[in-house]
Formats: C-alpha cells, structure tokens, sequence
C-alpha cells in the first residue's frame, strides 16, 4: 500500500479518535444546576412571577454559556445565600452564581476565571451633606446603615460593623427613606442596586453616592468540587467563554439591561 494513502488513513483515523474523544468530553453531563445568593439584585434575584426560579445578570450570562457550551443549564432558587452555598457544598447543585472568592472556597470550588463583573459599595448620602464626608474615616462620628451587609464581601462586613458602627438593615427603601429624612447620615449601599432604587424612588435630585468607591470586589461562576460534572472539559470552556464574553462586554450589557429590569417590576415581594 503506497505511503501516502497509509498516512491519509492514519490522519483520518485520528481525527476521528479525536472528535469522538472531543464529544465523550463535552457529553459528561448535558445538564448542569446551578444556583445562587437571591438577594443580589439586579445580579440575581428571584422571579415574582415564578419565585422558584432566579434571574438577573447572572442567570443571563449562565444561559449564554449553557448555549455555546450545548450544555443545559438550569438555574434554581435554593434558599438565602448560605443554604444556596452549602448545596453547591455538597454536590447537590453544580455550579454557584456570583460567588466573592476567598481563601476558604477555593478550599471547596474551583472559580472560573476572569471575574465577570466587579461589586461597587459606596457611601451614599444627602446631596446637602456630601461635604461633611471628606474622609471614609469620618464615617465612624455620623449615624449610618449597611444596606444588606451580609451580601457584602467578608471584609467590607467587618469594616461596616467594627470601624463604621454603622447598623445593619435588609429594608433598602426604607433606609433611603430613613436618610432622606435625616434619620440617618449616610447608607452603605452596593452601587448598581443603588441607582436603580434612588431612580425607583425619584430620590436622584436628592441622594448621591460618593467618590471614590468604598469597595469593589469581583463577581465569581463557582464550581462545586462535590460536583459530578466538574472536569477539565467543563473548567476549560467556562474559562475560555467567559474571557470571550468579557472581552466583548456582555456581562456589563447584560448588567445594565437587568437594572432596568429589576427597578421597573412590580414592588411587591416574591411570593413564598
């Protein structure tokens, strides 16, 4: 048999090899859950119209990767952020959304690199009262509120309680009452959220947030280590994709969209 005609078999045979490895790859699991913390608007928060699921910014950007990936991705409410953690924890759901990276979880996931959007905290106060905040230090002699605090990055919760003293609220229309009112002197509020509630409320002639930023921490895609589904395939592409998605500005666009469609719904809570 002529060299030549070995040699095409041969290449032919590998690329045959080599495509039903690249499917046995991407075949592992065609469905993956995932889950996340729901009080993290407009990044992920439940549907009012079907309290089971979340949506956001997050649950946009897992159904893109889900499509690219020709993976299903199906994304559930699991309870407030620790119990959505610890289902992730134990392999029960495969992939957490919009998890902060610290020491600990990479203990316990993987986190698909690069971060896909970044966090901003700020001070917020009455526009007339802006000048008395020249120093983040000075925060500490003013009556202030950490709005949702336990969604903040570890160490921006601890800052709030110990060197702040500001007290802590899961209320955020009423503590932007509360400071319009004078009742308090400033809030500690994530930026995104806090813009689209000022614009909600028709409180932007009044309210401001202050420069610069108090904190800004990077939003992560986790995956459980518990997880069945976790291999180099799926680690691999995640990665890729979402520097793809990055590098295109999606999450941002996808960020933007959900803020509007977060403060343009309906102000009743999800039903139980």
């Amino acid at each position: 048999m002529p060299i030549r005609s070995t040699l095409s078999r041969l290449a032919l045979a590998l690329l045959v090899l080599a495509g039903s490895s690249q499917v046995q790859a991407a075949g592992k699991c065609e469905r993956l859950i995932a889950t996340g913390n729901p009080d993290q608007a407009p990044y992920l928060w439940r549907d009012p119209q079907n309290p089971q699921q979340l949506i956001g910014a997050g649950a946009d950007l897992l159904k893109a990767l889900g499509s690219e990936l020709g993976v299903t991705v199906e994304l559930l409410y699991g309870g407030k952020a620790a119990a959505a953690e610890a289902d992730a924890l134990n392999g029960r759901v495969d992939l957490l959304v919009g998890s902060y990276l610290t020491p600990e979880r990479l203990e316990q996931f993987d986190f698909v690199h690069p971060a896909y959007l970044d966090v901003p905290v700020q001070v917020w106060t009455q526009r007339d009262r802006a000048p008395l905040f020249t120093r983040y230090a000075d925060l500490a002699s003013h009556r202030g509120l950490a709005v949702d605090a336990g969604n903040f990055p570890v160490a921006l919760a601890r800052q709030a309680d110990e060197q702040f003293k500001a007290r802590r609220t899961g209320k955020a229309v009423e503590a932007l009452q509360q400071l319009q009112q004078g009742r308090v002197d400033y809030l500690l509020l994530e930026g995104q959220a806090g813009r689209a509630l000022v614009e909600r409320e028709g409180l932007g002639g009044e309210l401001l947030p202050l420069e610069p930023v108090l904190a800004s921490e990077p939003l992560y895609l986790a995956i459980s280590h518990n997880s069945a589904c976790n291999d180099p395939w799926l680690r691999g592409q995640l990665a890729r994709k979402m520097t793809e998605f990055r590098s295109a500005g999606l999450p941002q666009a996808l960020l933007h969209r959900n803020m509007e469609r977060w403060k343009n719904q309906a102000r009743r809570p999800a039903t139980p």
